[in-house]
């Protein structure tokens, strides 16, 4: 049995990669299937994915958590989530990522393919979902399911879904990634902490919230705790700011849903990239084009 892991963010299309691969393994004969698992359901948010292919009927539907193959589509969750936790000994990990996968700092050592997917997304989709490219680059990890039946499942998912041109370019994009894919040995030796869990004190329930005291043992979340989720992470683009062309509106700072832009003392503003997503809506909103949305994790 093959057994593959996706490990993205809302709005990058694990979820559908993970269906796309068991189509293409069911289109060969294979058994096949494939579900999701979500936490907060909301674009950004960590999300992971599952595939499981074999010849014959597959009776498990747990998570997979001793995978053949982990699929990353966000390089930013390595040192969020033990992203190779479980993963077999001859494993392999895809990544998309800019750097060589001798690069690859992950908790062991492992064989890893890497590819750029987000810039090849970018080119072929005008848009950094980079579920196709990534499955272009997962093929390579793998010999049960050939690049062609990809192609094919790309197609028809995609074409039916989203008509002819969408289609060419989702195929475009895993073909190239399958191209430009290159394999090493990743490093060895990240750490990922625990993270700690902030629990809110009886008084810190906000008002009109009703519970006995013998329930306060069952909370988890509660006012102010938002800022131990440090969103910034999810970005695939910063917002750059020219504060001579600001008309100082503030429509940005008005619309940010993230509450990440701060006025100054001058009605001028500045963005706390911790929980920047890179969202864009700034620089949409803005009249006078004072902010413009640029590749990268850069200082904004």
């Amino acid at each position: 049995m093959l057994e593959v892991r996706f490990h993205g963010r809302g709005g990058q299309g694990a979820v559908t990669a993970a269906q796309t691969l068991a189509e293409a393994a069911i289109s060969l004969g294979f058994e096949a299937q494939a579900f999701p698992y979500f936490g907060a359901e909301r674009r950004g948010a960590p999300v992971q994915a599952y595939a499981r292919i074999d010849h014959r009927p597959i009776r498990l539907r747990e998570r997979i958590t001793m995978p053949d193959i982990v699929v990353v589509l966000d390089e930013t969750l390595i040192p969020l989530e033990r992203v190779d936790e479980g993963l077999k000994s001859d494993g392999i990990v895809v990544i998309n990522t800019r750097l060589h996968p001798s690069q690859v700092l992950l908790e062991r050592e492992s064989r890893c393919i890497a590819v750029d997917a987000t810039s090849i997304a970018l080119e072929n989709l005008k848009a950094p979902i980079v579920n196709t490219a990534m499955l272009g680059a997962a093929v390579l990890a793998q010999d049960e399911i050939p690049l062609e039946a990809v192609l094919l499942a790309i197609r028809s998912r995609f074409g039916e879904k989203l008509g002819q041109m969408a289609a060419d370019a989702n195929a475009r994009a895993a073909e190239q990634a399958y191209e430009l894919s290159v394999e090493a040995r990743s490093l060895s030796g990240l750490r990922i902490d625990n993270k700690a869990v902030w629990l809110p004190d009886w008084d810190d329930l906000p008002i009109g919230t009703w519970l006995t005291p013998d329930e306060r043992s069952g909370m988890s979340i509660g006012p102010g705790s938002a800022w131990q989720n440090p969103t910034g992470t999810w970005r695939t683009s910063t917002p750059r700011y020219n504060k001579d062309k600001c008309v100082r509106c503030l429509r940005c700072w008005f619309c940010c849903p993230d509450v990440c832009i701060h006025r100054t003392e001058d009605d001028h503003v500045r963005w706390d990239l911790r929980f920047c997503k890179g969202c864009g809506i700034c620089a949409n909103i803005c009249p006078a084009a004072a902010i413009s949305m640029e590749r990268g994790m850069g200082d904004g």
